[in-house]
């Protein structure tokens, strides 16, 4: 039997990680890039070069059920990608979508930015068909449509 929405994104046995890169073990490594290629590249049809670098000087966010990875993201600071800190690799694993777990996601990712970088602005380079979603976050548009990696995306921009 499948819980409702909001149970199933609160339920009990998920479980928070945010650790910053030196501190994942090669496991949580493997789990964390494996998940990233899964979504990113295999289910989006999108082959590019995910190990940009910029994950050594992140934090990232690691949401565990049951022992097993459902969703992650990364806090990239600022001055990496833009003069804001930053939040990208968004996901959560595919059996897990439309559970909320997105949502619960995206808030812990904000909460855990707002402590590391407190009255920051948060910048995200989204894909472009997700812009409502991140419109209830209280991020806008602050750019032109533009092409990244052949998916539509855009970048927007949150209050501090």
């Amino acid at each position: 039997m499948r819980l409702s929405a909001m149970t199933a994104a609160e339920s009990t046995d998920l479980r928070w990680q945010f650790l910053p890169f030196d501190a994942l073990d090669i496991h949580t490594l493997y789990e964390l890039l494996a998940l990233r290629q899964a979504v990113f590249v295999v289910e989006q049809e999108c082959p590019y070069l995910d190990a940009d670098g910029v994950d050594k000087l992140c934090h990232h966010l690691l949401g565990w059920r049951c022992g097993r990875l459902v969703a992650c993201l990364r806090v990239v600071p600022p001055e990496v990608k833009y003069a804001e800190p930053s939040i990208g690799r968004v996901l959560t694993a595919p059996d897990e979508r439309h559970s909320g777990l997105g949502r619960t996601l995206l808030a812990e990712g904000l909460r855990r930015t707002r402590e590391l970088y407190p009255g920051q602005r948060v910048r995200i380079s989204a894909q472009a068909y997700l812009q409502r979603f991140y419109k209830e976050f209280g991020f806008r548009v602050v750019s032109e449509p533009y092409d990244e990696d052949g998916i539509p995306h855009i970048e927007m921009l949150s209050g501090a």
